[in-house]
């Protein structure tokens, strides 16, 4: 399988089970277009009667490149992975992560929070100490000999239970060594609480820092409210300017959502960048299609175009040395993740789970509060097996949709929560995500093409 395409002048080709990517001129692009489905005289014909400069020995040699490029496996290569895709469900999978819901409750409003403004659509709740406690003991005793763990603090809002979330980490400390593991951890926050002793314990103690900010102040205010319906641009963005730069702006993100109200949301990317924020995220917002604020159908050729400006404006900054890193334009085209990934995707329900502020489990933090998702507790364990195993399967071969996807070996088939709220079921697809997903790999990709050529 193949895929094919143009963007910011250049012809790229896709081969995918081999992973090769191919920058080509165009009477190539042409001819790869056409070998699998026309005779070599076929083809000779009709490109030399498109391009009047090219002969019929020139047509020959760029037939022979191709099936050079053939016999080393580089282009029209078969699938061979499928055939292991199933074997997932004998694995004894061991747990590496574990998203903390520390806090239950949340001092913004925001209107689109999948999370029901923090409360997961239940009574507001924090997590306590002898519940973190057990929570780190839970996740050593099932990771196996796994050396790195990884623990996210996640809410709702985690800062309004920070006493705990110290205590926490302290406890982690204090039994890493003894039990032969080193755990990084993850804070996500909106800012609103933050101070300096919050950024002296996350720049001692926490691997990556997510900080919430949507963009422009109108965007942003408009929808991240207090619960006095008080925008919070004002207040959070000076913390975040001062975070990031004790940080020594690194292993942070700085994450918005974009909504029906912003399709334009490069703009908001360019002025968070120019707030001197460099590493940066912004998510299309996954809601009901009935919310004012969902994303539609005729929104996708703006949201594509924006996608094309954001690659092309990432590239004249880097030209400029004034690079950023925008999280959905980062590929590995050399090595990337193991096949075993690459099938498999986030490893939630398996290697990945979310524990309640009273211990529950669930698959990931889109699960909480559906108790058919439930699979256990950190008492227990994971007693609902009949449910992991469905995320065991729940692989990009085990989605019927994505058979013919030349995106599938780079998204893994998805996310299984949006999957599930969109279709009822983690074995369907989002397609509107879909559609998103596999232009910003088209512009990835072409970045990666630029940034070898001298073209950039």
């Amino acid at each position: 399988m193949i895929h094919q395409y143009k963007l910011n002048g250049y012809n790229i080709v896709l081969d995918i089970f081999s992973g090769s990517v191919h920058s080509v001129d165009e009477v190539a692009y042409d001819i790869i277009s056409m070998y699998q489905n026309k005779t070599k005289d076929e083809i000779t014909e009709i490109i030399t009667e498109k391009y009047s400069e090219v002969t019929k020995a020139d047509v020959k040699d760029c037939i022979s490149d191709i099936e050079e490029l053939i016999a080393d496996g580089k282009l029209f290569t078969e699938d061979k992975y499928a055939d292991l895709a199933f074997d997932f469900k004998k694995n004894n999978t061991v747990i590496k992560a574990l998203c903390l819901h520390i806090a239950h409750t949340c001092n913004l409003n925001c209107e689109y929070c999948f999370a029901s403004q923090g409360k997961y659509h239940g009574e507001r709740s924090l997590m306590s100490l002898e519940v973190g406690k057990r929570a780190i003991d839970f996740l050593i005793e099932n990771s196996g000999t796994r050396t790195n763990l990884e623990v996210d603090f996640f809410g709702g809002e985690p800062l309004m239970n920070f006493d705990v979330v110290k205590e926490i980490v302290k406890y982690a400390r204090s039994i890493e060594k003894e039990n032969g593991k080193n755990f990084r951890f993850t804070l996500t926050t909106n800012g609103m609480l933050v101070d300096d002793d919050v950024i002296d314990f996350a720049n001692k103690e926490c691997h990556n820092v997510v900080l919430s900010l949507d963009g422009r102040k109108e965007i942003h205010d408009n929808l991240r409210k207090t619960i006095n319906n008080k925008g919070s641009y004002d207040t959070i963005v000076p913390k975040f300017q001062h975070f990031v730069e004790r940080r020594g702006n690194k292993n942070y993100y700085v994450r918005g959502t974009f909504t029906h109200n912003n399709v334009d949301f490069t703009n908001d990317i360019f002025h968070m960048a120019d707030l001197g924020f460099t590493e940066l995220s912004m998510e299309p917002v996954v809601c009901s299609p009935d919310d004012p604020y969902a994303l539609t159908y005729d929104d996708l050729p703006v949201i594509y175009e924006q996608y094309e400006i954001l690659a092309k404006e990432m590239l004249k900054r880097e030209k400029e040395g004034k690079p950023t890193t925008f999280y959905h334009y980062m590929i590995d085209l050399t090595g990337g993740p193991c096949i075993y990934k690459r099938i498999s995707g986030c490893g939630s329900g398996t290697e990945y789970m979310a524990v309640t502020p009273w211990g529950e489990l669930y698959p990931c933090h889109q699960f909480v509060g559906d108790s058919k998702y439930s699979l256990g507790n950190i008492y227990d364990g994971v007693t609902n097996k009949e449910m992991q195993d469905n995320f065991k399967l729940c692989n990009v071969y085990a989605r019927p949709d994505c058979k013919d996807c030349w995106a599938k070996l780079y998204c893994s088939g998805g996310c299984a929560a949006n999957a599930y709220h969109a279709t009822g079921s983690i074995n369907g697809i989002y397609e509107y995500g879909c559609r998103l997903f596999r232009k910003r790999m088209e512009c990835a990709i072409m970045m990666k093409v630029a940034e070898s050529t001298d073209k950039f």
